[in-house]
């Protein structure tokens, strides 16, 4: 299988104040992952290895009730095709 996108909003109950501090931390960890991402104003957007992106998708939950969210709901996007798809091939000619 080759390389799939997988959009990720999580959207943490926490006071409002906090919400990016939480939703930092998020990207923080998809950024060590090592995976390719591009961040956006709604959603992060990752390209890799469906199983790599889904562990990142679980952790994401994880982090966010460690940094003290009750409750976390996200939205998740899977573009996908068996030769593999990139971010490139989609918005790289407005670049």
């Amino acid at each position: 299988m080759g390389n799939v996108n997988v959009s990720l909003q999580v959207l943490p109950v926490v006071p409002d104040e906090c919400i990016y501090d939480v939703v930092d931390k998020v990207i923080e960890h998809i950024e060590k992952s090592g995976v390719k991402y591009e961040v956006g104003p709604m959603e992060t957007t990752m390209e890799g290895e469906i199983d790599i992106l889904l562990k990142i998708v679980k952790d994401a939950q994880e982090i966010c009730i460690k940094e003290g969210a009750t409750r976390v709901v996200s939205i998740v996007k899977i573009d996908y095709k068996s030769e593999g798809v990139t971010m490139d091939e989609k918005v790289g000619k407005y670049r």
